[in-house]
């Protein structure tokens, strides 16, 4: 049930992160799991705002500083240098490079690229706090607010990552099946293909989408496309949990309740018990119930992408997280 195409899809990253010394020290901060893995489906768009506004390489280093007009970029020997303004117009810019982009990669800690949690200091040279936002990060962000985006360091954690991963494929399948020319039709297909996912993430955001995609054909379609993007993707947004994808199985047992012999039924249901114990990952109950589901000739379940919502080559779903 893995039906994604063989085509890659164009994902904005912080330039270091792919190798290139590009960094304030002229080293790199190159990301094997980026390089190695995820560019076998990943058609990468590096930048280094910082070098593109002409700090150089090397060059002195830059930090965020709170101040009463708001967070600066400034830089730390030379108090004076504030690239700010010259960072986050490098994000409009960016923008209009890549339109196509259905993802992006920060390098974390970076007073450019860093999008989450930055160390912010106050004029007095002193650690203020860290809630602070790189402000090349910051003005895409503000630009493109349905982008994924995550940094690479909080890529190590199994759950972001297939988080992150998941809501990449799901926009650019979007962005490839139905922006182009939006239908009420198409606008059904998609959201009937992401019903289960969109409940293993988020349950309100199941009910009140389908409430909002059950208006297709009653409305200005582009205005219901806005609407209904910006809930799927706040939706998908929301970490699945074992709790959720238990519920989410649980439904699809559903369709297996006269299918099943007394012996499967357990089988199925001390799998799936396991799994929400924490004792096996989500890959085991999954295969399971993809196996009996194959007993119900329904392609409204086989289109599902709950069951693969990214390649299963690479294995996200087997960390027993």
């Amino acid at each position: 049930m893995d039906t994604h195409a063989d085509v890659k899809i164009p994902v904005g990253i912080s330039e270091c992160l792919l190798g290139e010394r590009v960094r304030f020290d002229g080293g790199h901060k190159r990301n094997r799991f980026l390089t190695d893995v995820m560019s076998r489906y990943f058609d990468y768009r590096p930048v280094c705002p910082e070098v593109l506004i002409g700090l150089g390489i090397p060059r002195k280093p830059i930090r965020l500083v709170a101040t009463d007009k708001g967070t600066r970029v400034r830089g730390v020997q030379d108090d004076s240098l504030d690239v700010t303004e010259a960072l986050a117009a490098e994000a409009d810019k960016a923008l209009e490079r890549m339109p196509d982009i259905c993802g992006y990669v920060m390098m974390q800690n970076s007073p450019s690229c860093g999008a989450f949690r930055m160390k912010r200091y106050g004029e007095n040279g002193y650690p203020l706090d860290s809630e602070g936002i790189g402000a090349y990060a910051e003005r895409l962000m503000e630009l493109h607010p349905l982008l994924p985006v995550e940094e690479a360091g909080r890529l190590t954690d199994a759950g972001l990552r297939d988080n992150f991963i998941s809501r990449v494929f799901a926009y650019h399948d979007w962005k490839t099946s139905v922006e182009p020319d939006p239908t009420p039709a198409k606008l059904v297909d998609f959201y009937s293909r992401y019903k289960y996912q969109v409940m293993a993430h988020h349950v309100p955001s199941y009910q009140s989408i389908g409430r909002l995609v059950a208006q297709a054909g009653t409305r200005d379609i582009h205005e219901l496309c806005n609407e209904f993007l910006t809930a799927f993707m706040a939706a998908l947004s929301h970490k699945t949990t074992r709790k959720s994808n238990t519920n989410t199985m649980l439904h699809l047992r559903g369709y297996l309740r006269d299918l099943l012999d007394g012996n499967e039924q357990q089988e199925l249901s001390e799998v799936i018990d396991a799994y929400h114990a924490g004792d096996v990952p989500l890959v085991v109950p999954l295969t399971l119930l993809k196996h009996y589901l194959r007993k119900v000739d329904n392609p409204y379940l086989q289109k599902q992408t709950f069951w693969a919502p990214h390649p299963e080559k690479l294995g996200l779903r087997n960390a027993n997280v």
